[in-house]
């Protein structure tokens, strides 16, 4: 068994698992009412480290809630520096990380996966930082111009971009490679900051709670999700004793998981881009916590499930009765945006618009549903436009982002080729 700090660090397990804690403690019948004084309460965290963390977002409530409807509230998880809810953690990882490796004396390489959103958050929360080195792979041609500006623009030396000539699983599965190699890992001291580390799923568990605390009564939460990190957040908000009566997943034409919990199998298929490119995802890493809750916390049922689901693509797979699921297409979110902001005044982003989607298909009549907003709508002025007609306003922090030269290489879908590209741009090889 290993402390926190290790799982921090580690990433992903040297089997090629996920970590899990061993044991989940309750919430305290008493939570304080501030979102730092809640993450305490949630993460076991000292205040000074999530107050540092959180000073960086733009509203004193971090993630606050707004309600539209009798039954309807959306929940804003994209006050923090780069507008998209993967701040909430990543600002706070990104710290937890120099910190430990500083008392160590140690340094790390962080490589991560993208659809979008979590690039630009991973690049935030390493600059100035001194131990921390960053290359991220993204999609290319498969995330928005916004979010492959706001990674590619910042003109940082430990910050390094690479598109990657495939999809965002194809990006996942070379992290996971570089991972599995121990020599290489060891090599380049590689770290994770994508959803794979637990502290990033931890994080998120707070903004759940405080939602409820905002609603006052037992909720449903709807979430557009495509790896999985973000509801299971929630599921273990509801573990740890959050009043949530269930979870509504969105999906978009990417939706392995609205089959999951339909039909109870896993079908892997071909990636469809999409308007919200975020969740443009077959293989979701995080269902396999779930499922390892769900097989009775059997590590060796679990693997050999995941073994057969990326060998066969297809795969029988145990659900859980809190789930519910909806698709909802490009044509689909555009209509609801627009729908949003008639109705409400209100804007929202892609990503948000299929979570209301997937609410308004499978929510029951007086259900009181959080929906949780991942992005700001200037990310993703394309579909906005196409909504209501006029391009988003654009916040003075995206504003920078996309005037800067971009600064990324092209390489293709090769494992070596990418780790060649990490090993020059290594800063471990000089403090050997």
């Amino acid at each position: 068994m290993l402390e926190f700090a290790d799982v921090l660090l580690e990433g992903l397990a040297r089997d090629g698992g996920l970590y899990v804690p061993d044991v989940f403690g309750k919430l305290p019948g008493d939570l304080p009412s501030s979102y730092v004084g809640v993450a305490a309460a949630v993460t076991g965290l000292d205040v000074e480290v999530l107050t540092e963390a959180y000073a960086t977002f733009d509203h004193p409530d971090v993630c606050p809630v707004v309600q539209l409807d009798d039954d309807l509230w959306v929940q804003e998880l994209w006050h923090g520096p780069t507008l998209a809810f993967k701040d909430v953690a990543l600002q706070l990882v990104g710290r937890l990380m120099d910190a430990e490796l500083e008392r160590r004396g140690e340094r790390r390489m962080i490589v991560v996966a993208t659809s979008g959103d979590t690039g630009s958050a991973a690049i935030a929360a390493c600059v100035g930082r001194a131990n921390l080195d960053i290359v991220v792979l993204h999609p290319a041609g498969r995330v928005s111009d916004v979010q492959r500006k706001q990674m590619t623009t910042v003109d940082e030396p430990n910050v390094h971009n690479v598109a990657i000539e495939g999809t965002f699983d194809d990006c996942q599965d070379l992290v996971k490679a570089m991972f599995a190699d121990e020599v290489f890992r060891d090599q380049m001291q590689l770290g994770a900051m994508n959803s794979i580390n637990w502290a990033r799923v931890v994080a998120q568990i707070t903004y759940y709670v405080t939602a409820q605390m905002v609603v006052g009564r037992p909720c449903t939460f709807a979430v557009p999700t495509g790896n999985f990190g973000n509801v299971l957040a929630g599921w273990y908000a509801r573990k740890m004793g959050t009043p949530i009566e269930r979870f509504i997943i969105g999906s978009n034409r990417n939706d392995i998981l609205a089959r999951w919990v339909e039909r109870g199998d896993l079908v892997s298929d071909d990636v469809v881009p999409t308007l919200s490119p975020s969740m443009d995802i077959q293989v979701s890493s995080n269902l396999e916590r779930l499922l390892f809750e769900l097989l009775d916390r059997d590590g060796a049922r679990t693997a050999e499930l995941m073994v057969r689901f990326r060998m066969q693509g297809s795969v029988e797979a145990p659900r859980d009765a809190s789930f519910a699921a909806a698709r909802v297409d490009d044509d689909e979110t555009v209509a609801i945006i627009r729908d949003v902001h008639e109705r409400y005044g209100y804007l929202v982003d892609p990503h948000t618009a299929v979570g209301i989607g997937a609410a308004r298909k499978v929510g029951r009549d007086g259900e009181p549903i959080v929906c949780l907003s991942t992005a700001h709508p200037a990310k993703f002025p394309d579909a906005v436009v196409r909504a209501i007609g006029v391009a988003p306003p654009i916040p003075e922090r995206l504003a920078v982002a996309l005037e800067g030269e971009e600064r990324f290489e092209v390489l293709e879908n090769n494992l070596e080729e990418v780790k060649g590209y990490v090993s020059a741009n290594s800063s471990a090889k000089f403090r050997e």
